[in-house]
């Protein structure tokens, strides 16, 4: 087996379609990634008929332990940044309020505790907003609870929070670019 490439990136994909498969076409643009994948994101990934193929530079890790053992790679430096993208507002919710109880929100729990910078792609980010579901755009209405989490989490330490797709794009590209000068 060869030796795993480190630091590297944490993509965390959760359960939401906002943006989802927009969001997986990012991930094959990185190299070095692993791709955590919570249990909703699995049902998201067989919605959208996605298949977890990715090159052997990348590993994938699914929600299959109750304390999450894959994350103690932030312990030993393994990661450089984790990406949340997309985020459901259930996911950001309990990262506001600190609760880790799957591996997203373990995974952002444990870049905190280690200085890991987190860009996170929050899917209720406006009162109204349209989204691409599996049959087509949809109209969603976030409750002021989403909004406030939201709103909650920019503030933060090591967390970028974006709220579209071209915001996304820009925090990677502008996080690979930083990694690239330090390299």
């Amino acid at each position: 087996m060869a030796k795993l490439h480190t630091p590297r990136w944490a993509w965390v994909l959760t359960g939401s379609g906002h943006f989802f498969t927009e969001s997986f076409a990012l991930i094959h643009q990185l190299e070095h990634c692993d791709i955590f994948v919570t249990k909703a994101a699995e049902e998201v990934l067989r919605m959208y008929k996605l298949k977890l193929d990715f090159p052997k530079t990348m590993r994938v890790i699914h929600d299959k332990t109750a304390s999450s053992i894959p994350v103690g790679g932030f312990y030993h430096g393994v990661y450089h940044t984790v990406v949340i993208a997309p985020a459901t507002s259930n996911t950001v919710a309990k990262c506001v309020l600190g609760i880790s109880d799957t591996i997203a929100t373990n995974v952002y729990a444990q870049a905190g505790k280690c200085r890991v910078p987190s860009i996170v792609f929050a899917c209720d980010t406006a009162p109204e907003l349209e989204t691409m579901a599996p049959h087509g755009m949809v109209k969603v209405y976030p409750r002021p609870i989403d909004l406030e989490h939201t709103e909650r989490l920019k503030g933060f330490h090591y967390t970028t929070v974006v709220e579209s797709l071209a915001d996304l794009e820009a925090a990677v590209a502008a996080r690979r670019a930083e990694l690239e000068s330090h390299g």
